[in-house]
């Protein structure tokens, strides 16, 4: 199975292939594997000692940052996604460390959690994808409900204490429309985060 794989400059890391939203233009819905990988469904969660197995096979001056990004929302194992972060940062204090996530990891673990996340994670990248909370439950399906998209506001807010670098995307044409991603915009603008409009790759 597929526990980490090479794009760009980054190693990325599929560590679940758990979720709680089943968004309506995710990848997964799509096809098996992305990215030059036969397929990213795991079969089993992959243990920590096999994730640092798995990152220590490469050659890590390939790359510049580790994202931990798979089929499955990763702060779903926020835990062992620090502790193998912990490790990179200590045999490569230099490489980044980024995590790509709906934002809604502290209604998974019914607590605050971006406090975990200094020292260990440079980047957050929170798939913002609707300009509000009715939309949002339409288009990504969370299974906590409405209360959903104003907790990953809040959880992008917090973390702008504990990471240097948060920024928020949507999806592009056809998903979105110009006037979607302007209202989106002011959204993050209103945080004081960056917004990334990511093409779609239907």
């Amino acid at each position: 199975m597929v526990i980490t794989y090479p794009l760009k400059s980054g190693l990325y890391v599929n560590l679940t292939n758990r979720c709680p939203c089943a968004c309506v233009f995710c990848l997964r819905q799509n096809a098996p594997g992305v990215f030059g990988t036969d397929s990213l469904w795991l079969e089993r969660e992959p243990t920590v000692d096999e994730i640092i197995e798995s990152i220590e096979s490469r050659n890590l001056d390939d790359f510049t940052e580790l994202v931990f990004c798979g089929y499955g929302e990763p702060t779903e194992r926020l835990d062992d996604l620090l502790a193998v972060a912990r490790h990179v940062k200590s045999i490569r204090p230099g490489m980044l460390v980024r995590i790509n996530t709906n934002g809604l990891s502290d209604l998974i673990h019914g607590e605050p959690t971006a406090v975990k996340l200094k020292g260990l994670v440079d980047t957050v990248s929170i798939s913002l994808n609707t300009p509000d909370p009715e939309e949002y439950l339409k288009v990504c399906r969370p299974k906590f409900g409405l209360e959903s998209w104003q907790a990953m506001l809040d959880f992008a807010r917090s973390c702008k204490d504990c990471v240097p670098d948060v920024v928020m995307t949507i999806v592009d044409e056809p998903v979105t429309t110009p006037e979607v991603q302007e209202k989106c915009r002011a959204i993050t603008d209103s945080l004081g985060v960056r917004l990334r409009i990511r093409p779609y790759e239907g």
